[in-house]
């Protein structure tokens, strides 16, 4: 293992998006173990720091490879296909109306049955993506158009987070 190793070689799991969550748990318990810097105490303080940054290391390959947008977005990136949402904002014009549907219906959601209503419809959308992101990244290899789904999902999940607030704010 070396730390500049990416995350999937890290884990000794294959660079795809579909992963086995219950392997990539078991595999993080066995990299915590190994690098843990308790297990070095007795090797002084350069070799506590060294285990340090290897279990900083592997905690963040973790939360990435086992959020799945995060994971999608971590192979786009190594495919050669950024993100970069904050400057390419480009959607399909059927993505964007379909924002904008959704943006009114909350607007128009007066109780938490037509909320969760809505958040059932973005729920579906949502699944239907990642189903077309595997399929992008596992089966076509289309970093690119796999990044643009990407983006489309983090649009989502913002606008579940907003959807749960409202929720929220709706509740006694």
């Amino acid at each position: 293992m070396k730390l500049q190793d990416d995350d999937f070689t890290l884990f000794g799991v294959p660079a795809n998006f579909a992963q086995d969550r219950a392997q990539l748990d078991t595999r993080w318990r066995q990299l915590q173990a190994q690098v843990h810097p308790d297990r070095f105490a007795a090797e002084g303080a350069a070799a506590q720091r060294v285990a340090m940054q290897w279990a900083v290391r592997v905690n963040e390959a973790y939360a990435r490879l086992k959020d799945p947008l995060a994971r999608a977005q971590y192979l786009c990136e190594l495919r050669g296909a950024p993100i970069d949402a904050e400057r390419n904002t480009s959607m399909p014009a059927a993505f964007l109306m379909q924002q904008m549907q959704w943006r009114e219906a909350l607007d128009e959601a007066g109780d938490v049955a037509a909320i969760d209503a809505l958040d059932q419809d973005v729920a579906r959308h949502e699944r239907d993506l990642f189903t077309r992101l595997a399929h992008l990244l596992d089966e076509q290899g289309d970093a690119a158009a796999a990044a643009q789904q990407v983006r489309a999902l983090m649009f989502v999940q913002r606008f579940r987070a907003d959807l749960s607030r409202r929720l929220d704010a709706l509740d006694p």
